[in-house]
């Protein structure tokens, strides 16, 4: 017997298939974003209650922010770039023990945020500060050999959000006026919604008319630039001119866009398919979102909160949700529908969205409760995905392909 079928050759070794969980990108951010997400809001409610101290690296409410966005946002979009780019240019961003590696630094990241009482500033904002340059290295590189220029505005991105980040850790290490990291907050989720709205624009219409075959649906790429240069220049203005008229005409501006660019994306055929209204209600939740930021720098301070919480919870927590299941199922090699329970997911993360946003107008005395209630529709809605997902996402592709 040749001695090739009883000992694997060298190169057979060394372009040995990674381990499924390990083979894109999507799998392991995916799966620890979503185990991120049932965690982190149920510490900050304890937070809030006064049943856990929060570290005291950051100001509570600017830590919880910086971990949902930089933490959990964060890992899902890495999940979603480092599985799109390989589409994208058909070369592999980063699988195996590179894509382990990564995964491992974002991880360090919230440990070291979590722990950052117990550790030197400059270590902690070093650990944190690691992930993203690292990310926008993995990803420049098929970018860059295939001179993919459309996509380059995905590396910009990534670069202004590290630019906020660095900013909170300006602030904490005392580097830059107290207030400072709060603001970077606001930008670093404009940023993310940014991400958002550009994505939404390239891939909403297309999964729609794809499912529903309507003619009817279709793109309007002058909208679509029209709204993303609104958003960028409403972005702008929020970190040079902040709480000015101007400003809040830019917001207004920009939802006004984006409700009219997706006029046209067939979100009225949407119903029958929680893979498709999930993205559609999400898209709904961001454009409402920008109009009650607009509201809130015009002056009506009591809808700033409402603003973030339609952002975050509603359209960030249900449009990432959405995303992971589909891609989870289609890049898998499955069939792209919904199970009862994942729709159940769906309803539960706008459940919270909307109980967070409307509940403390509606029950100003019951103000703990209506968090609390919030907070437990968003951890069921991410454990759901996970009871469901998780073999899903840990095991190789039912088609036999790699991926």
């Amino acid at each position: 017997m040749p001695h090739s079928l009883i000992v694997p050759h060298v190169d057979d070794l060394h372009h040995a298939p990674p381990h499924p969980w390990l083979a894109k990108g999507f799998r392991p951010f995916f799966l620890l974003s979503a185990l991120f997400a049932i965690g982190a809001v149920p510490l900050w409610l304890a937070v809030l209650r006064g049943q856990v101290l929060a570290p005291p690296y950051l100001a509570p409410a600017t830590f919880h922010a910086h971990e949902m966005i930089y933490g959990y946002s964060g890992g899902v979009l890495a999940g979603f770039l480092l599985t799109a780019v390989g589409n994208w240019t058909k070369r592999e961003t980063a699988t195996g023990p590179a894509l382990l590696a990564l995964t491992l630094l974002w991880a360090a990241g919230r440990v070291a945020m979590l722990l950052s009482g117990a550790l030197p500033p400059v270590a902690t904002a070093v650990v944190d500060l690691s992930f993203l340059p690292a990310l926008i290295f993995v990803l420049a590189r098929p970018l860059v050999a295939t001179d993919s220029r459309r996509n380059y505005v995905m590396l910009g991105v990534l670069g202004a959000l590290w630019l906020t980040n660095l900013a909170i850790h300006g602030e904490a290490l005392g580097w830059l006026a107290p207030g400072s990291g709060r603001r970077a907050v606001l930008t670093g989720l404009n940023v993310i919604v940014l991400v958002i709205s550009i994505m939404a624009a390239r891939i909403f219409p297309m999964f729609t008319k794809n499912a529903t075959r309507a003619a009817s649906i279709r793109s309007m790429p002058r909208l679509d630039r029209a709204s993303f240069g609104a958003l960028l220049l409403a972005t702008v203005l929020d970190v040079i001119v902040p709480a000015r008229p101007v400003t809040a005409a830019v917001f207004g501006v920009a939802g006004v866009l984006m409700m009219a660019r997706s006029w046209h994306w067939g979100g009225r055929l949407s119903g029958r398919d929680p893979l498709l209204w999930i993205l559609h209600l999400g898209h709904g939740w961001l454009c409402l979102g920008l109009l009650l930021r607009s509201a809130a720098l015009f002056g009506l301070p009591a809808v700033a909160s409402i603003a973030t919480h339609a952002l975050t919870v509603g359209a960030i927590g249900g449009l990432t949700l959405g995303m992971m299941a589909r891609v989870s199922l289609g890049h898998t090699g499955r069939m792209i529908v919904a199970s009862v329970p994942t729709a159940v997911a769906f309803v539960a993360i706008n459940l919270a969205a909307f109980v967070r946003c409307l509940g403390p107008l509606a029950f100003p005395a019951h103000y703990m409760t209506v968090l609390v209630v919030s907070g437990t529709a968003w951890a069921l809605s991410f454990a759901i995905f996970v009871v469901t997902h998780a073999t899903i996402l840990l095991r190789p592709r039912v088609d036999g392909r790699a991926g």
